[in-house]
This record gives structure tokens, sequence and C-alpha cells, in this order.
């Protein structure tokens, strides 16, 4: 399995398994993998039988930019990003 395949398996397993409605891979500062999984009205429907995922790849978006900016000052190294629905 190539890299590419490695990171898409593994954006999908955090949404699948972890519970996550988005995660991002940083692949470099200017490069970024994303999965998704669609929602109605910002929530995940629990008795829906098909889960649709749509990845992106591409340079990171504001909010992705203001992280690694983040980061860097931090001095760390910013690999994997997951956003988890909080329980209201």
């Amino acid at each position: 399995m190539d890299e590419r395949s490695a990171v898409f398996s593994e954006l999908a397993e955090c949404i699948l398994i972890g519970g996550a409605y988005k995660a991002t891979r940083f692949l470099g500062p200017k490069l970024t993998v994303k999965a998704t999984r669609k929602r109605y009205k910002g929530k995940i429907n629990k008795r829906e039988r098909q889960i649709q995922i749509m990845f992106t790849v591409g340079p990171p978006n504001y909010e992705e930019r203001e992280a690694i900016k983040r980061a860097k000052k931090a001095g760390e190294i910013l690999d994997l990003q997951v956003k988890i629905p909080t329980a209201k």
C-alpha cells in the first residue's frame, strides 16, 4: 500500500471508528488531505445506514493555516487534526 492510500484509509478510520466528522492530515505546510462526513443541518443522523465521506486534497483553508502558524510558533509539528461533535 502506498503512502496516499494509507493516508486515505487512516482518515476514513478516524471518521468511521473514532466518531469524528472531520479529519485533516497535514502532509506539508502547503498540502492537506481532508475527510469530511456528510451531515444534515450540522447534525450526524445515527439512524442512517449509509455514511458518505468526502475527501479533499489541496492547500489548507484559513482555519488550517492558522493552526499551522500556531504549531510552528509553539515549536510543534502538526500531523493530524480531528473534529468530534460535542454532546448537547
